[in-house]
């Protein structure tokens, strides 16, 4: 007999949208297929999220809350510190998303967050930027103490491009991929060696 306690319905919805999500990007995955791979009615979607943009941002909400809190903690330990150096501040951003990537299903919802780029989502963009807005005021404030002589604008630009470096690195969609005799864990990190080195050259640039 089965001991494995069951998923919760909510979970499952989750879980079957991400991956769907994924695939087929946001207009491309239907709320019928959705209920269909999660083997639930679309009355479990109504009663948990409401609607399925409300289904979209709890998804969001339930990757980003994990990632934007690590990346704050790692981010608060150095801040303003005579000692800190740009390459700090950039692993502070960019790892706790690529440490994130090989843990179990976090690699799909990279896929989700690349499919967000690609998707010119305002609602979803407008969420995004309310419930995680200030995580990045705080990252540009320090990336702005170490590099003064770079307008609020430019290192916007610049932030802005390191988050599509590092988005595109983990969807899996890019041309590097992980090869069968090398350890996820190895991958990972050259995936952050690869990102630290290109990320701190663009934003040194003059």
């Amino acid at each position: 007999m089965d001991s494995t306690p069951p998923i919760p319905t909510k979970q499952r919805i989750l879980a079957a949208a991400e991956e769907l999500f994924a695939q087929h990007g946001f207009d491309g995955a239907s709320l019928r297929q959705v209920t269909a791979s999660a083997g639930v009615n679309l009355a479990a979607v109504n009663y948990h999220f409401g609607s399925k943009s409300q289904l979209i941002e709890e998804i969001f909400r339930h990757r980003l809350d994990d990632i934007n809190g690590r990346r704050l903690l790692a981010l608060h330990k150095i801040a303003g510190k005579p000692e800190t150096v740009l390459e700090d501040v950039i692993a502070a951003y960019v790892r706790p998303a690529v440490e994130l990537s090989g843990e179990g299903e976090g690699s799909v919802f990279m896929r989700v967050m690349a499919r967000a780029y690609a998707e010119h989502d305002d609602t979803l963009r407008r969420f995004l930027s309310e419930n995680y807005g200030h995580v990045m005021r705080q990252f540009v404030a320090e990336f702005g103490r170490l590099l003064p002589e770079l307008g609020k604008e430019d290192l916007y630009w610049r932030i802005d491009l390191m988050t599509g470096a590092l988005t595109h690195a983990m969807s899996g969609f890019g041309m590097i991929q992980r090869k069968s005799d090398i350890p996820e864990r190895q991958h990972r990190e050259k995936i952050v060696e690869q990102l630290l080195r290109f990320t701190a050259s663009g934003l040194r640039h003059p």
